[in-house]
């Protein structure tokens, strides 16, 4: 089954396959989307208001948004390696 990205200045498209494939390729940002998903559904049944969950979700963006810089930075590393090689 083929993956498809299509890629524009506002959105990016995946199909269901290539975001599986990525996932499990970073699995620093799987952790974080399912930390997200259990805010969303309050899995702790600690979010009784919607600043708790907020404040959660931002946290959560900050660190995925970290991680997936760092995973870019060492892409690139490794890209320039190879290139030099």
């Amino acid at each position: 089954m083929e993956t498809t990205m299509e890629t524009t200045m506002e959105t990016t498209v995946l199909s269901d396959e290539a975001i599986w494939k990525g996932l499990n390729a970073h699995p620093q940002i799987k952790s974080r989307i399912a930390s997200m998903l259990a805010v969303v559904e309050d899995a702790g049944g600690d979010l009784k208001e919607a600043d708790a969950a907020e404040m959660r979700l931002i946290e959560e963006v900050r660190r995925m948004g970290q991680e997936a810089l760092q995973g870019w930075a060492d892409r690139q590393v490794q890209k320039t390696g190879q290139e030099l090689r």
